[in-house]
């Protein structure tokens, strides 16, 4: 052993006669181009397919510098920065462009044992059709992602949600943290409002996004029908039962997210039933003797004030503390009219592209009676207003005209205050005995002037001026 130590003293031990051997002997049948230099960039190892590549016999190659035979090497510059250089591109002396690796190897002083390398294309052009390939995989499977999303998962992102007011930025907010939870979480908000939209986004922005995301109203199913629907039912369990049963709610949701809208209107024995499930995480379908388990992700939506329901005994309050974790108060329209102009602007976008007409903005006067009114209906109720706005506009501007009359009515009566200006108070009374007295004298302005005590032209000028149809007022012409 000491003879040996001898012997090779000043060559570095790794590339003996019995490694060089062992090394030929593992790579030579590889048909990947592969080479091993020492730290004075000699050729100690080459495989026949890397000789090949070169145009060399690999006798020709051994124990020569790798500048020797190919005078492009960068092997001195690896060895000189210590730094490897991975899928480089390199063109050799013969012409052939490959990308490549140069790996050198450290003792535990910093200092150069050997340098390692290999071809990983042999040239340019199957690297770039390996690329295109994987791209054109990378596109695929995005393609497949998103329409299983699509097919099984939420439609809407945070992205969807319209507003930069205060009380919006605060409920978006706090929906994209519970997003980052499995909590449970309570949405709360008028109707129309957009509960559904945060439900898709909470969904959308979790970890539970490719899974499916599964809708149930429940003030929309029969109370009889409703625990068959979230649970599922075994065959035979019921008249009319399908032949092999059905999965339930629960269970098609599994993984995912299960949305319960209109949360308020579950019937008292529905609430047990639910409450046991988020506390077991199992359902049983009905006509079943056996449990389910289940990993399912709960948000839940009303427009009731469910506080008031547990003190009336209307809704269980062991079940409101399981639904109520995460609670997220979506404001209505009328407390954040700021967001009213960029609304109109995405809304008349969207509707124009579905109902195919060429409508683009909307007027100054039309957007103050819109800013003006209180929205009852919140964001549903505008956009079923621009909708029909739209329909009815002969250019590509919404105007005052196109927007309904009760809309506009409600833009003469609006105030700041408690208590209404005695002007609007006395236009609205006027009004309304207008149309009655039109109604009850099927429009025989002459008889309706007579009971109001104003002469005809009277009547005709208030007629004008509260835009009174008789057409629009539902009376018929004498």
């Amino acid at each position: 052993m000491q003879e040996a130590l001898e012997d090779n003293r000043g060559e570095n031990l790794l590339f003996n006669n019995y490694f060089i051997s062992m090394m030929e002997r593992i790579f030579d049948p590889i048909p990947i181009c592969i080479i091993v230099v020492d730290k004075d960039t000699r050729v100690k190892m080459i495989n026949k397919a890397f000789a090949d590549y070169l145009g060399f016999p690999k006798h020709r190659i051994i124990g020569e510098k790798v500048l020797d035979i190919d005078k492009n090497s960068r092997w001195p510059y690896v060895f000189q920065k210590k730094q490897a250089e991975i899928a480089w591109k390199h063109t050799f002396e013969n012409g052939h462009t490959a990308i490549v690796h140069r790996i050198p190897v450290l003792d535990e002083h910093g200092d150069i044992l050997y340098g390692f390398g290999m071809v990983l294309f042999e040239d340019v052009e199957q690297f770039r059709e390996i690329v295109e390939k994987n791209r054109l995989l990378e596109t695929t499977l995005d393609y497949y992602r998103k329409e299983l999303q699509r097919i099984k998962g939420a439609k809407y992102s945070f992205n969807c949600i319209i507003g930069n007011s205060t009380k919006m930025k605060e409920a978006k907010g706090l929906a994209q943290k519970a997003a980052a939870t499995d909590s449970n979480v309570l949405l709360l908000g008028e109707s129309g409002t957009g509960k559904e939209l945060f439900a898709h986004a909470i969904h959308n922005a979790g970890g539970r996004r490719f899974y499916p995301f599964i809708k149930v109203n429940c003030a929309a199913i029969p109370s009889e029908l409703l625990e068959s629907e979230l649970f599922g039912y075994e065959e035979g369990a019921f008249t009319g039962a399908k032949k092999g049963g059905k999965a339930g709610k629960f269970l098609l949701a599994n993984k995912g997210t299960i949305f319960l809208d209109e949360i308020g209107d579950m019937p008292e024995k529905m609430q047990a039933k639910l409450l046991r499930v988020l506390q077991e995480k199992e359902i049983e379908p009905v006509g079943s003797t056996e449990t389910k388990n289940i990993d399912v992700r709960l948000i839940t939506a009303t427009n009731k004030n469910l506080e008031e329901l547990v003190e009336k005994g209307q809704f269980r309050e062991d079940l409101y503390y399981r639904l109520n974790v995460l609670t997220i108060k979506i404001p209505p329209l009328r407390e954040r009219t700021e967001d009213i102009d960029h609304l109109c602007e995405v809304l008349i976008k969207k509707i124009s592209e579905r109902v195919g007409k060429y409508v683009t903005k909307i007027s100054k006067n039309a957007l103050d009676i819109i800013k003006s009114y209180k929205w009852p209906g919140n964001v549903r109720q505008l956009e079923n207003v621009l909708e029909r706005a739209i329909i009815l506009s002969n250019s590509c501007m919404i105007d005052c005209d196109d927007l309904p009359d009760y809309i506009k009515l409600k833009d003469k009566r609006t105030y700041n205050g408690p208590i209404k200006p005695m002007k609007d108070i006395i236009e609205e009374v006027e009004k309304e005995a207008i149309i009655k007295a039109l109604e009850y004298t099927k429009g025989n302005k002459f008889t309706a002037s007579k009971l109001l005590g104003i002469s005809r032209s009277s009547l005709y000028e208030k007629m004008n001026r509260y835009g009174i149809s008789i057409q629009k007022h539902l009376v018929s012409p004498s």
